[in-house]
């Protein structure tokens, strides 16, 4: 999805988590734009990164801990927007490593993001504060396709993660209700693209895995694992969206005046099963050659189903997720090859 505004519609926006995943597609796609971003990011995840757009002259970046409340607060003043994606985040391996730090980093994350965006909108020009929440708010969802506002038709979740994404989301409607910020929260569905590496809590971790479902696969089959280990019976159904599709709805949400105190799933509208995915990957690279399949124990926090309803950001935002499965695994299994080769993950 490719969109454009008039040249006299330029913003200033701070984003946290610079240096993560998806920042990298949004801000990527925010300087195209020719907006400009402030970025901060204290290189916890993967230590030092280097993007292609780091001397781009509309961009700055600060290393720095965005739970430093005074610090957000002196570079929110200028901004007329906040995107909020500072978090620890990972795949399965993170919800069981670091159950007690996801939680409690976070918490401490999303206060200071908060404290520092109803400062900056009392005091300054701040129009909103975009909180970037995840589908693992729907943890215990029974009911799919799953609406944004089927939150309260189910168990809350039950990982320290996905309970803490659902706080985030209380952050910003307690902040709108005592302090009149406005927000927009964002659930985001499985992210997939380029950039994304070990984190430094699995560096000295032997497997050849990696944390997310994509990369892993892409990355076992090219090192010619067979039998296959997946996690699981395999049976795990996801609908895997393009980190530039989801930049793409976090970017049409910033303005747009139907996203004012709203929460939007940003996904695609493809499943597929865990099993069928590996198959997939493995035709692309290997053709039709055979490949077993080993079942290992799935993690204490393996959500099974995960298919969201998208009709509130195709109504609301003008927004669809275009990129398919197919192309999002041209762009990801070449990059992977060259990552093994270059010995980085």
């Amino acid at each position: 999805m490719e969109f454009f505004w008039k040249r006299d519609w330029i913003m200033k926006i701070l984003v946290t988590g610079a240096a993560g995943f998806i920042a990298g597609y949004v801000i990527e796609k925010l300087l195209k734009l020719e907006h400009t971003v402030i970025g901060i990011d204290n290189y916890s995840k993967y230590g030092e990164t280097k993007k292609t757009y780091d001397k781009n002259s509309n961009y700055n970046f600060y290393y720095h801990d965005a739970k430093d409340v005074s610090f957000l607060k002196n570079h929110l003043s200028e901004c007329d927007h906040f995107i909020h994606l500072a978090s620890k985040i990972g795949g399965i391996r993170y919800f069981n490593l670091l159950s007690y730090d996801l939680l409690a980093e976070n918490e401490r994350l999303i206060a200071a993001a908060m404290d520092a965006a109803i400062y900056a909108n009392k005091f300054c020009r701040l129009k909103k504060i975009t909180v970037i929440s995840s589908s693992m708010v729907f943890e215990n969802a029974t009911i799919f396709p799953t609406k944004e506002s089927h939150i309260d038709k189910f168990p809350s979740p039950s990982s320290t993660y996905g309970f803490q994404k659902l706080a985030c989301e209380y952050f910003a409607k307690g902040a709108w209700e005592q302090y009149r910020l406005p927000y927009t929260i964002i659930r985001p569905f499985n992210c997939a693209g380029i950039g994304e590496t070990k984190p430094l809590c699995e560096k000295s971790n032997n497997e050849i895995g990696l944390s997310h479902v994509i990369p892993d696969l892409c990355k076992k089959i090219l090192m010619k694992q067979n039998p296959l280990h997946i996690l699981g019976d395999g049976s795990q159904i996801r609908c895997y969206t393009y980190g530039g599709d989801i930049a793409d709805g976090i970017i049409m949400s910033l303005e747009n005046k139907n996203a004012k105190n709203q929460t939007f799933n940003i996904s695609a509208n493809q499943s597929i099963s865990v099993l069928e995915l590996a198959k997939l990957i493995n035709y692309k690279i290997n053709g039709t050659r055979i490949l077993n399949f080993v079942y290992d124990k799935a993690p204490r926090y393996d959500v099974q189903k995960r298919i969201p309803n998208v009709e509130k950001a195709k109504k609301l935002l003008k927004f669809e997720a275009t990129t398919s499965l197919d192309k999002i695994l041209d762009e990801v299994i070449p990059w992977i090859d060259e990552m093994i080769k270059a010995n980085k993950i």
